[in-house]
C-alpha cells in the first residue's frame, strides 16, 4: 500500500511538464522514491538533498528569518528544485530552466502539501 502512494506520488511529479527527475525523500535523507531516465547514485542524491535543506533551514534560523519553502540550484543544464513536503518528506525535482519557474514552483507545492496531509 504506501508503495503504492509513493509510485502515486512520483507519478504525478514525473507528468508535471519539464520535469526531467523527481524524487521523494525522507527528511533523514533516505530515499523512498524517484523517477530518472539516467541512473545516479541514489543514496548520494538523496542524502545530499536532506543536507541541503536542512542547511537552509538552519541558516535561516541564525539570521532570524522564516524557514525556506524550498532550495533550488541552478545550472545551465537544469533547475534542482528541493522543497519540504511536510514533516517527514521532501521532493527534489529536476526542472528545465527554460519552464516558468513560478508556475513549476507551484504545480510542485500543491504535490508538496498533498504529501504533507498524507505521511
Amino acid at each position: 500500500m504506501l508503495k503504492d502512494k509513493i509510485a502515486g506520488i512520483i507519478e504525478s511529479i514525473r507528468l508535471i511538464e519539464g520535469v526531467k527527475l523527481c524524487a521523494l525523500i525522507s527528511r533523514d535523507g533516505i530515499l523512498l522514491g524517484r523517477y530518472s531516465a539516467s541512473d545516479f547514485n541514489e543514496a548520494w542524491f538523496a542524502a545530499m538533498c536532506a543536507t541541503l535543506l536542512a542547511s537552509a533551514e538552519s541558516a535561516a534560523v541564525i539570521v532570524k528569518v522564516q524557514s525556506p519553502e524550498m532550495v533550488t540550484i541552478h545550472s545551465p543544464d537544469g533547475i534542482l528544485i528541493i522543497m519540504g513536503a511536510g514533516e517527514k518528506i521532501l521532493i527534489a525535482a529536476l526542472v528545465d530552466p527554460a519552464w516558468d519557474m513560478i508556475q513549476m514552483t507551484g504545480m510542485l507545492k500543491e504535490v508538496a502539501e498533498d504529501v504533507g496531509g498524507t505521511f
